[in-house]
C-alpha cells in the first residue's frame, strides 16, 4: 500500500475564467418539531480554503452540512452561493458540489472503478472526460492497485478514499466532507488529513467533524458550533491567543482528579508514578504548584464550547 499522497492535478481553466467562490449562510435555522431545533439563527460567510467546523455530537453540524450539499431545506434564513439563493436554484450549486456524507456507502460488488464509472455517469460526465477523471483520482487516493477489487473488501480507510474519489469527480468548487475520519485507525487518519490539505487550493473545502486533531492538522479557519449555534469563527492561532496564560499543568493524586474535574476544565490527563498530571485550563492559577503552559486547540475547544470564554 501506498502511504504517501499523490499530488492532485486540476483541470485547467483559463486565466480570464475567474470562478467566484462565496457562501453566505443568513439566519438560517432549522426545527424538526416543536421542541427539537437542528440550528438557531446561524448566519457565517464563507470563502476559499479549508474551513473546520468543529463541535461534540448533536450539535448540529451535520444539518449544517445537509442544508449546503441541497438534501435538506432552512425553516427560516437563506444560503447563496455566489449571491444565488441555493433554495430556489439548487442546480447552481449542485453543479459544483462534492459532497462525502457521514453515512456514505458503497456498493460491495462493485470495483472502486465501476462504482466511480457509475457514479460519474450520475454527474452526468461523458465517458471520456469519466474515464481521465478517475484515473487521475484513483491516484490522488492511492487506490490503482485495488481499483478492480470489490468494495466488500475494502478496509474502512480505503471507502472513505473512494468516498471522496466520488467527491471529486466534477471537479467541484465546494467540497463537504462530514466526519470523514470516524472508525479510520491513525494512519489513516494522517493520510486523510494530508489528502484534504491538499485539495484546500482554488476551492471551498467543509471539514465537519468533533475530533479536535483533525481541525488542527488541515483548517486555515475555524468554526464552532454547539446547540445549534456559531459560538465562534476565527483562524487557529488566533483561538490559541485567547487562551494565552489560561492553561496549567501540575501533578494531582487519583483522589484529588475526581475533585479537580468538579471545579475545572480538565483538557488532558497523564498517569505517572507520582501521581496524574493534569491540564486545566482557568482564567487564574488554580494551584500554587500549576504552571503555565503553552495552550492548544483542544483546550480552546472545551474552553469556548464550555461556555468559559
Amino acid at each position: 500500500m501506498v502511504t504517501q499522497t499523490a499530488t492532485f492535478v486540476r483541470t485547467a481553466h483559463p486565466i480570464t475564467q475567474v470562478r467566484p467562490m462565496v457562501m453566505n449562510i443568513h439566519n438560517v435555522s432549522k426545527q424538526y418539531n416543536k421542541k427539537n431545533w437542528g440550528l438557531r439563527d446561524f448566519t457565517l460567510d464563507i470563502g476559499p480554503g479549508v474551513l473546520g467546523l468543529l463541535g461534540p455530537n448533536g450539535a448540529g453540524k451535520s444539518t449544517l452540512m445537509r442544508i449546503l450539499a441541497t438534501i435538506t431545506k432552512t425553516t427560516t434564513g437563506s444560503v447563496t452561493w455566489n449571491g444565488t439563493d441555493i433554495a430556489k436554484s439548487p442546480d447552481t450549486l449542485r453543479a459544483v458540489l462534492g459532497y462525502l456524507p457521514q453515512d456514505f456507502g458503497v456498493y460491495p460488488n462493485l470495483s472502486a472503478v465501476e462504482f466511480l464509472e457509475y457514479m460519474a455517469a450520475i454527474k452526468g460526465l461523458d465517458a471520456k472526460t469519466a474515464k481521465r477523471r478517475i484515473d487521475e483520482l484513483l491516484q490522488v487516493v492511492n487506490l490503482v492497485e485495488v481499483g478492480k477489487r470489490p468494495l466488500g473488501g475494502y478496509s474502512g480507510g480505503m471507502k472513505q478514499r473512494v468516498g471522496i474519489a466520488q467527491a471529486l469527480l466534477n471537479d467541484p468548487q465546494l467540497l463537504i466532507v462530514d466526519e470523514p475520519t470516524v472508525g479510520l485507525d491513525p494512519e489513516e487518519r494522517v493520510r486523510f488529513r494530508n489528502l484534504l490539505s491538499d485539495l484546500s487550493g482554488e476551492r471551498i473545502v467543509i471539514l465537519s467533524t468533533h475530533i479536535v486533531s483533525d481541525v488542527e492538522a488541515t483548517a486555515t479557519h475555524i468554526v464552532l458550533i454547539n446547540e445549534g449555534r456559531l459560538l465562534r469563527k476565527a483562524a487557529p492561532e488566533d483561538l490559541l491567543k485567547e487562551l494565552e496564560n489560561k492553561v496549567w499543568e501540575w501533578t494531582v493524586t487519583s483522589d484529588e482528579l475526581v475533585t479537580l474535574k468538579q471545579k475545572h476544565i480538565v483538557s488532558g490527563t497523564i498517569r505517572r508514578s507520582d501521581g496524574v498530571q493534569v491540564r486545566v485550563v482557568s482564567e487564574s492559577r488554580p494551584e500554587a504548584n500549576a504552571n503555565n503552559v503553552s495552550p492548544n486547540l483542544e483546550d480552546a475547544y472545551l474552553y469556548i464550547i464550555g461556555g468559559k470564554a
